[in-house]
């Protein structure tokens, strides 16, 4: 068992994140035990709550995590710029942290497939641009549930994880805000994979790779956990 902290910048990076690091988990056949360390405020206290964070973590070393993913909005400054601004603040544990930072809010990252919300919602969303407007991806997604017929209670959020699940998360070139994150992760779990030997042929319903029960799994997302 994998322990991995996400340490939010809120509750949306959470809705977002976790079933990501499930999604991508269940693909290599390593069980994880997520645990949210989340922030309230915003990126204002990111900074500060983060350096205590890692005071503490240092201190009981016994008990590191195995991955620790900081999670923050870029906003207006770019991905790189706010990932280069914090990682002062944890080189102490580098070697044990990932970076997501959507650039410039996590809303944009549910909007970028646009297959996946229709799968999740019934109707396809337009693809995002890349702005940088403090409110425009919040009201993008808020817009983009209501038009497929829901309800943004949560403007929208409340409908990640259904979204994550049909999201293509190969792994990718791209060196984007996105893409960066998703090289990092699979980097990481292909280094906790068990043995090899354990991929059956792809699952018929999504056709992606699923571990097999010898690596703690009997399928995919569409299947049962053995």
């Amino acid at each position: 068992m994998r322990r991995i902290d996400l340490f939010a910048e809120d509750a949306g990076h959470e809705a977002v994140l976790v079933p990501l690091l499930q999604r991508v988990a269940e693909r290599y056949g390593v069980r994880i035990k997520v645990r949210s360390v989340s922030v309230r405020g915003g990126y204002g206290k990111v900074e500060t709550e983060l350096k205590e964070y890692v005071k503490d973590l240092l201190k009981y070393q016994q008990d590191l995590p195995d991955l620790v993913v900081v999670a923050t909005d870029a906003n207006c400054s770019g991905f790189q710029q706010r990932r280069k601004r914090l990682q002062g603040t944890i080189e102490s544990i580098r070697d044990i942290v990932a970076f997501a930072v959507p650039d410039p809010h996590v809303e944009r990252w549910l909007l970028r497939d646009p297959s996946a919300f229709k799968a999740a919602l019934g109707r396809s969303c337009r693809q995002p641009d890349q702005k940088c407007d403090r409110n425009r991806y919040k009201a993008l997604l808020r817009d983009a549930v209501r038009e497929a017929g829901a309800a943004p209670l949560l403007g929208g959020l409340e409908h990640a994880e259904d979204i994550v699940q049909h999201m293509d998360l190969d792994p990718t070139s791209r060196n984007d805000d996105f893409g960066e994150f998703l090289q990092e992760l699979h980097a990481r779990f292909r280094r906790w994979t068990p043995a090899s030997g354990n991929w059956p042929s792809r699952c018929r319903r999504c056709t992606r790779r699923t571990p097999t029960r010898n690596a703690g799994w009997t399928g995919c997302w569409h299947g049962k956990r053995g």
